[in-house]
């Protein structure tokens, strides 16, 4: 099993800055893929921003220019700064990572979410 933690979430007000932070404990070998998706109400959990193992990054239109994704492989631990935030950003925002166990015979993913942190966005 893999827990998921994340830190780093609050009040700011419109232009300001948060980093996110999420540690993984339980295993011992590195994600496959770590991202941060957000989460407001009536709406379904949307991709934020997304990087996988060899380095690739994804982000949302609303992300891209404004947030950064980073990942500490040894410590397993993925990090979102955001930067220039507005109300639109308001949110809980989860950690998810995916887990790839392959054997010969099989290839199995795992997917774990975080308990999430809020973010509000005052304007």
């Amino acid at each position: 099993q893999v827990q998921l933690l994340e830190t780093g979430g609050g009040l700011v007000q419109a232009g300001g800055s948060l980093r996110l932070s999420c540690a993984a404990s339980g295993r011992k070998f590195e994600a496959n893929l770590m991202a941060w998706y957000r989460q407001t109400p009536g709406k379904e959990r949307e991709l934020v921003a997304s990087m996988n193992k060899s380095g690739m990054r994804i982000y949302s239109d609303s992300a891209k220019g404004r947030f950064t994704i980073s990942r500490d492989y040894a410590q397993n631990a993925v990090y979102l700064e955001m930067n220039r935030l507005n109300p639109e950003d308001t949110g809980v925002y989860y950690c998810y990572a995916n887990y790839i166990h392959a054997t010969i015979e099989r290839v199995t993913p795992y997917d774990y979410w975080g308990l999430g942190t809020q973010v509000t966005v005052s304007s």
